[in-house]
């Protein structure tokens, strides 16, 4: 990054035996620029005190070198880049200085070498050097700006990369100290309830790096419903990690609403919270394991979203976003095995043990092609008997054996009981 002479008004355009003077009368006056610009940025900026020694003494190895650079400059703009100026710190600074930081404590270096140019050089030498000075740091904030815009971009790669190792972990059931330190990092603040999101990746972001866009997006939306997310695209699957203590059930949530800091903390349906994003997914199901509790536990949450997203396929009318557990019955024909027993558990051993001819009513009204007339006639009983009998199965297990869908799921339970019964 160079300054061409055209850009000296003509007026105070030096010839080079003129410039070569001037640069020399300059560069003895640098030592005390240098350390009036450092003494002057103590003074502005309590911040900067607050550095450690190494972190000042680059700085101040910084201004001392853009100085020099200056002289060097002006002696031949042709020849000198500006950009070379910030190669002499430490890449780790950029993370400890913010850019604005940096632009404050080039103004108040730009400022003293001002001042000491009209207090230590000729008369004569100041005009031309106050024009240089102003050209010169307008290239060092270009120079600035570039620098950091490189070291956010290296850093966002970097955090992208982190963030797909940490969702890989959890996915392969490797979640520990180390992963939830990570994960910190990256902003996951939860140290209770966890859920997995499985759904297609968007058109166009089958990559990790280009996937990381809609992450954004979507962690921009939720954390304003006091929610952490992690996500990475996974071949051609987008993977989301939501957590906090509000994924325990509760009130439904009004997207886009403002929330106060105790809103933040009420509980929230966490099928409402995905609702809210799966505009970001791509065109099939998205599917949401169930809640658990801590990023530890995240395995099982993984494996169910996972085999939902899978077994999806086999119901077509399946709602956009859908839980893994309504996915049940396609989960267990696909040979998940944590399905097919989680069927037996929350349907068949509950019937079963309940008595009172519970699952033998569910059994015949099945079988009666969902009659409640026909069964009572096959049972000897009466119809209202039957109708509360399956209202009693209701109550016991959440599904209605009148919903077709809960039907279905029922008797695949029962189908399942009775072999895991035999075995």
């Amino acid at each position: 990054m160079t300054v061409s002479n055209r850009e000296f008004p003509r007026a105070l355009m030096p010839s080079p035996r003129a410039r070569a003077g001037i640069a020399k009368r300059l560069a003895a006056a640098t030592g005390a620029m240098a350390t009036a610009a450092v003494a002057e940025m103590e003074r502005r900026h309590a911040w900067f005190g607050r550095l450690d020694a190494e972190d000042r003494s680059w700085i101040a190895l910084v201004a001392k070198g853009g100085i020099d650079g200056f002289v060097h400059w002006f002696s031949n703009p042709e020849a000198h880049s500006v950009a070379a100026l910030f190669g002499r710190a430490p890449r780790e600074l950029a993370r400890r200085v913010t850019l604005q930081q940096t632009v404050e404590l080039v103004r108040a270096t730009i400022d003293v070498v001002e001042t000491q140019i009209g207090e230590l050089l000729p008369r004569a030498d100041r005009p031309i050097l106050q024009v240089a000075v102003w050209q010169y740091s307008r290239e060092v904030a270009f120079a600035a700006a570039v620098v950091y815009a490189r070291a956010a971009e290296m850093r966002g790669s970097w955090d992208t990369r982190l963030e797909a190792m940490v969702v890989d972990a959890v996915i392969r059931g490797e979640a520990d100290e180390t992963v939830l330190s990570r994960a910190s990092t990256l902003g996951w603040r939860s140290t209770g309830a966890a859920m997995v999101v499985v759904g297609n990746a968007p058109e166009g972001d089958a990559s990790p790096l280009r996937g990381q866009s809609v992450v954004e997006d979507i962690r921009s939306q939720l954390t304003r419903h006091g929610v952490d997310v992690l996500g990475a695209i996974q071949g051609d699957r987008l993977v989301l990690l939501i957590g906090g203590s509000r994924l325990t059930g509760g009130d439904a949530m009004v997207v886009g609403a403002p929330l106060s800091e105790s809103e933040k903390t009420r509980p929230v349906n966490p099928m409402d919270l995905v609702a809210a994003i799966v505009d970001h997914f791509g065109d099939g199901p998205v599917v949401a394991g169930p809640v658990v509790d801590h990023l530890f536990d995240a395995t099982a949450s993984t494996r169910a979203a996972i085999a939902g997203h899978r077994a999806a396929l086999g119901w077509p009318g399946a709602p956009r976003p859908v839980s893994s557990h309504d996915l049940l019955p396609e989960r267990a024909l696909s040979g998940d095995g944590h399905a097919r027993r989680a069927l037996v558990e929350e349907l068949y051993q509950p019937l079963a043990a309940a008595g009172g001819g519970l699952l033998e009513t569910v059994i015949t009204f099945f079988d009666e092609g969902a009659s409640v007339e026909v069964a009572s006639k096959s049972l000897f009983v009466h119809a209202n008997t039957v109708r509360y009998r399956l209202r009693r199965v209701h109550e016991i297990t959440g599904y209605s054996p009148t919903e077709s869908r809960d039907a279905y799921a029922m008797r695949m339970a029962i189908t399942l009981g009775r072999l895991h019964g035999q075995r």
